[in-house]
Parts: structure tokens; sequence; C-alpha cells
């Protein structure tokens, strides 16, 4: 999760499932993105998905895909490091919350060292 107008370097490149450009902040963001890619199950990945309404500021949802049996997938990447910190797992509760609101029941977070 990030803030809506997150300034920092991004990468930006073509992913063949996903409409539009595709801006990865770190490295987290840009591995899940080659792993959604290469999944059979994924049909369509969008990128940094605003989430509408959410209690806690403007966050956006860093993968937001729909599979070949029309269910939505949310992923989160996060850092291991800051998985523990409270900042960061009341961002992910919220994420989460607000996914299974609106009926989605396949979330996780990516991760890496």
């Amino acid at each position: 999760m990030r803030k809506k107008n997150f300034k920092e370097r991004c990468e930006k490149r073509m992913i063949g499932k996903c409409s539009e450009v595709c801006r990865t902040y770190d490295a987290v963001q840009y591995a899940c993105a080659d792993l959604l890619q290469a999944n059979d199950e994924v049909k369509e990945i969008r990128c940094n998905v605003l989430l509408d309404g959410l209690d806690v500021g403007e966050y956006t949802s860093d993968f937001v895909c729909t599979k070949a049996d029309g269910d939505l997938m949310v992923r989160e990447c996060v850092f291991r490091k800051f998985l523990m910190k409270p900042l960061t797992v009341k961002l992910l509760d919220a994420s989460r919350e607000y996914w299974l609101r609106r009926g989605v029941t396949d979330g996780g977070i990516d991760e890496q060292v």
C-alpha cells in the first residue's frame, strides 16, 4: 500500500496483462508484477488501485487482478522488515477490510527480505 500521491522514484513499464503503464516503486512490487504476469490464472492486472473512502487516508492497493473465473485477487507488497510495524499492520488490515466489504476473499501479501 502506498499513499495516493506517493512521490518517489518509480519504474514505468508495460505488462501484457495490464491495460495501462504499470508503475512499480520498489523491488517487491516489481517482482510481484512479474509473478502475476506469469500466473496463468490471472487474466488482467491493475496497478496502484485507489481505495475510495478508506478511514485511514487516501491509499492505493498495489495490485488488483481479475482471475480466469472472473473473481478478483488483491496483492499488497511489503518488505519483510516493515511487516510488523504498527502503521503497516494498520494499513494492511484496512486494505483487507476494504476488499472484504466488496466481496473479495482472495487477498494476500507478497513480501521480500
